[in-house]
């Protein structure tokens, strides 16, 4: 089938190209509205135990979570005077009907905890108007300005969930803008280097403008029917610039590859650079086919979690794949067949003085790699062994990590809600966590007696009575609200502690549920272990598949899983070590939070085990090139390492300038999954495809090829393979 495109797009190009640049702009014009439709948080499990406490103490009692904590400083006035208090009252009278549920300000609070130490700090507690997050963080936007006392004595900080979510998207928006700032000049001026001519070098570039712009359109799609989290834009930004560089590498490799086989006298017949551009689908082209398709079903696996946030970016990364691969088996064959030795065109100094009598740049020492491949099959065990002793040790520090969700702490401590937490910490006596206990059908006498063994839970400093309903004759039984209190932050190991242990008391009648912040966490971290074996099993079928299909093997799919895991949990490794134990922190500009956020090793793991997987073909597609050619295993290894060693490096260069952009994002998650990417991506191109894979080849021999005997048949006459 990629033959018959490849040769209807060296017969129709300039047809494929006009209709492939209008679908182009008409995404263009569709997916800029595509911002408008994106939601915040999407963390939570509808199963979960804590999503059903606040569905109850909503049904009962509305909404009471304190959403924004509003913090009043002076230096020089106390809380008490009047000109502290007058213009924070005139701000609370100035918040539109609707906007909030209920707003309690520190002088009608009879406990006085909300006046900090000294008297020079206070706060308003606020719950928000509406019920999704969506509405919720409208009803912030509407009111976060009007909270700002007027004058120059009184200083106003917002902390709360929704004041970090307000900082955390117009930093995406800002991360997102520097990224592709820093990268695409860089990525062109790198291309210009390793194509040797400015014609060439547009081409990835080009290729990842239009994976971008189509991939937003898609997701703006997806959001009519879906919620899609605003931080999916960063993963199409990311995966979708980077593959469709990595993937117009291969291409435009094969094709000038493929082009220096046509005569000088031929140079200027369009049939013969037709023939080049079929050849370079039938071969470059599918290995993107299924590289592209391996990596969608990698980040497809996604698709099992509850969360909206591992959904979105699940829809988020296979537009931006799909996207991506299309580009580089349409758009960008027909411009190499308009173009044809043009390609060549604007060529740099050092391609001028080489003569460009080869357009195949990319191998510079024709036997530097191959030379490479027999030095490590001349000593394969102690090779295989070096380099997995090593990735494993590296890998390490994972064993020890504990897991989280995201607070204040993911923002740089120059932000808004940041400062104001840290704030909140100093003056108010330090961090405190809290749970939201709704007791459904408990009596009255039965809700003492819960309370008193609740406030004997380890940690525990107070359970405090906040509301409650009787019940009635129709059936409807009565409710009691109740807030567990304890010292500490809410995402520490002790604190989850806390609310298993919560979790453990039973009411002597009816039942409780705890939710709170520190709840909807253990939710997350046990819904998310639960799901992991289900998305494994997918990932490893769907791949073995893939694999079994392009290269008739049993066991070179099951070999590319395990070298893909060596190196993904090498960067575990180092992420733990950076961002959960706090090395680097200094210098790479974060507050450490002493534990992974527990769905970014998830994603991490989805991108990579795709991207890793995007190598593998690459260099395997070779490989079983040179073995269906000469049936010398040894051969076919050297040849393939060198026909790929010099491209998997100039792609793993230009996709690593993509993702390290990321990794100097703002935002701690952001930055741990670029910084994780950036090692697994370094690591897999060249400690793993370089000598891991080439010592695995040989040890295994001829049984790399193995496949039952019915199923090597079938392949034989309907594999997919190149020609």
């Amino acid at each position: 089938m990629i033959e018959r495109w490849g040769a209807l797009v060296g017969r129709r190009p300039g047809r494929v190209l006009g209709v492939g640049l209008l679908l182009v702009v008409l995404a263009a014009v569709y997916g800029a509205g595509v911002f408008g439709g994106l939601v915040n948080g999407g963390f939570e499990d509808p199963d979960a135990e804590s999503y059903q406490a606040l569905a109850a103490e909503t049904d009962a009692f509305g909404h009471r979570s304190v959403d924004v904590v509003a913090i009043y400083t002076s230096d020089e006035l106390t809380a008490d005077e009047d000109a502290f208090v007058e213009p924070v009252r005139e701000a609370l009278a100035g918040l539109p009907a609707g906007s909030t549920a209920s707003v309690v300000p520190w002088w009608e609070d009879p406990s006085g905890s909300l006046v900090g130490d000294g008297g020079h700090a206070a706060q308003v507690l606020i719950s928000l108007g509406g019920e999704s997050d969506s509405e919720l963080l409208d009803s912030y936007d509407e009111i976060s300005g009007l909270l700002v006392a007027d004058g120059d004595q009184v200083e106003t900080h917002l902390a709360g969930t929704f004041a970090t979510y307000d900082d955390v998207n117009q930093i995406t928006a800002d991360d997102l803008a520097r990224a592709e700032a820093i990268s695409m000049p860089v990525v062109l001026v790198l291309a210009l280097v390793i194509f040797g001519s400015v014609v060439a070098a547009l081409m990835p570039v080009t290729v990842g403008l239009t994976a971008v712009v189509g991939s937003l359109a898609l997701l703006r799609l997806v959001s009519q029917v879906a919620d899609v989290s605003v931080f999916a834009v960063n993963i199409v930004s990311l995966l979708g610039i980077g593959l469709a560089i990595d993937y117009a590498l291969f291409v435009v490799s094969r094709f000038r590859e493929e082009l220096a086989t046509v005569p000088d006298l031929g140079r200027g017949r369009p049939d013969l650079v037709a023939a080049a551009v079929q050849r370079t689908l039938a071969t470059a082209g599918r290995t993107v086919l299924f590289s592209g398709l391996t990596v969608a079903a990698s980040l497809a696996s996604l698709l099992v979690f509850p969360q909206s946030f591992m959904r979105s970016m699940a829809y988020g990364g296979v537009a931006a794949v799909l996207v991506a691969m299309v580009s580089s088996l349409t758009l960008l064959p027909a411009i190499l067949r308009l173009l044809g030795h043009r390609v060549e065109a604007g060529r740099m100094p050092w391609r001028r003085r080489a003569g460009g009598a080869r357009p195949h740049v990319l191998v510079t020492d024709a036997g530097r790699w191959a030379a490479l491949a027999r030095a490590v099959m001349r000593r394969p065990v102690l090779v295989a062994v070096t380099v997995v002793v090593g990735l494993l040790v590296v890998a390490s520090p994972f064993l020890g990590a504990s897991f989280g969700s995201m607070d204040y702490r993911v923002l740089p401590p120059d932000a808004p809600s940041h400062r104001a937490a840290v704030i909140l910490a100093e003056d108010f006596g330090g961090e405190v966590s809290t749970a939201s206990i709704v007791l459904e059908g408990t009596e009255e006498a039965d809700v003492a007696d819960y309370v008193e063994r609740a406030e004997q839970v380890e940690g525990v400093t107070s359970v405090a009575t906040v509301d409650s309903t009787a019940g009635s004759g129709d059936g409807t039984e009565p409710v009691t609200l109740l807030t567990a209190t304890w010292e500490g932050n809410s995402q520490t190991e002790e604190s989850q502690d806390v609310v298993r242990a919560l979790r453990e008391v039973e009411p002597a009648s009816g039942t409780a549920l705890v939710g709170g912040l520190t709840a909807a966490t253990v939710d997350l971290v046990a819904s998310v272990a639960a799901k992991l074996p289900v998305m494994g099993l997918i990932v490893l079928v769907v791949m073995f598949v893939l694999l079994f299909g392009a290269f008739g093997s049993f066991v070179l799919p099951v070999k590319a899983v395990v070298m893909n895991l060596f190196s993904i949990t090498a960067s575990f490794g180092v992420v733990t070590w950076i961002f959960a134990d706090g090395h680097l922190s200094g210098l790479l500009g974060f507050t450490p939070q002493g534990f992974l956020d527990a769905t970014n090793p998830i994603l991490m793991l989805a991108i990579l085990f795709g991207l890793s997987m995007d190598y593998e073909v690459f260099l395997l597609s070779r490989v079983r090139e040179e073995w269906d050619a000469s049936g010398d295993n040894d051969r076919a290894v050297e040849v393939g390492l060198q026909r790929t060693g010099q491209i998997i490096t100039s792609a793993a260069l230009l996709l690593g300038v993509v993702i390290g952009a990321f990794s100097l994002s703002d935002l701690v998650f952001m930055k741990m999954i670029g910084l994780g990417m950036l090692v697994a991506l370094l690591l897999d191109a060249t400690v793993v495809r370089a000598l891991l894979v080439p010592a695995t080849m040989k040890l295994l021999g001829r049984w790399n090829w193995w496949a039952p005997a019915p199923l090597a048949r079938w392949w034989e006459r309907h594999g997919l393979r190149g020609h």
